[in-house]
């Protein structure tokens, strides 16, 4: 895939960038985005298709990689970080994408009132969005300090910093359905910041940096009054385009942030401003 930074300071020639999740919408843009600024991509995903064109693409010609694994389980990210050393090269880039969440038409099931919310569901979302941070960060950030060089994103979410605004979903429980912005999500977000700061520090002699990046919502044909309550409450009027983040991710990806650890970069637009 051409290079469009070359020269600059976000070519990324000389890394081995991995992306957690790179199958789904954010997680193809990253992986796009990275391939473009001259990364020899790999996707750590436990599908094995994407809804994204051009991904789909990029993997058949094999210019981006795909390594099947259940990111929840250290043993299949061992043998994942085995593979990827041996036919790719020593990872230099992590970008912790992956995680689940409860979008606006999500059945009510496990998204009714805190009261009554699922020990099930709470089990599930910290498996999938916080403990697979920690065990990647084991697998492939030990790699990356033993070879003193490497960056780790990991995302996160407003609701991570904030609490949700329970107020945009009103208008299902008006038809008489309990849904709430769960729980597990907002705590399994918010834990990143200090597993983050945690490894910054922890890592800071070895050279591997450790930054949070956290995001808005963005734009997924989502149903038209989830939509216009988001829209009337975000100072930027309008949820994020999928590709709007991609600057970030090569901003923390590359030298550009060499001075950075330990941060969190928001890009919400305004979300937390308010």
């Amino acid at each position: 895939m051409k290079n469009k930074y070359t020269g600059t300071l976000f070519d990324l020639s000389s890394e081995v960038a991995l992306v957690t999740g790179g199958l789904g919408q954010l997680g193809s843009q990253f992986s796009l985005a990275l391939s473009e600024a001259g990364a020899r991509v790999v996707i750590i995903d436990i599908a094995s298709s994407t809804k994204n064109n051009k991904l789909r693409e990029a993997l058949s010609s094999g210019e981006i990689k795909l390594v099947k694994a259940d990111i929840t389980k250290k043993s299949d990210l061992i043998e994942a970080a085995k593979k990827i050393s041996r036919e790719i090269g020593t990872p230099t880039v992590l970008v912790n994408n992956a995680a689940i969440d409860s979008p606006p038409d999500a059945p009510v099931g496990g998204n009714g009132p805190f009261e009554s919310y699922p020990e099930r569901s709470w089990d599930g979302v910290m498996e999938a969005n916080l403990k697979s941070i920690f065990l990647t960060c084991q697998v492939f950030g030990g790699i990356m300090a033993k070879s003193k060089r490497g960056s780790i994103i990991n995302i996160s979410s407003i609701y991570g910093m904030v609490s949700p605004n329970q107020g945009i979903y009103e208008y299902r429980r008006k038809t008489g359905e309990e849904f709430y912005k769960p729980i597990a999500y907002s705590v399994s977000k918010s834990g990143i910041y200090n597993l983050t700061r945690y490894l910054a520090t922890y890592w800071a002699k070895k050279g591997v940096r450790v930054n949070t990046l956290t995001l808005a919502g963005v734009f997924n044909n989502q149903d038209k009054q989830f939509i216009e309550n988001y829209y009337s409450i975000i100072p930027i009027g309008r949820m994020a385009n999928e590709d709007e983040y991609n600057g970030a991710i090569l901003f923390l990806a590359s030298g550009a942030s060499k001075y950075m650890t330990g941060s969190n970069l928001i890009v919400d637009g305004g979300w937390t401003a308010i």
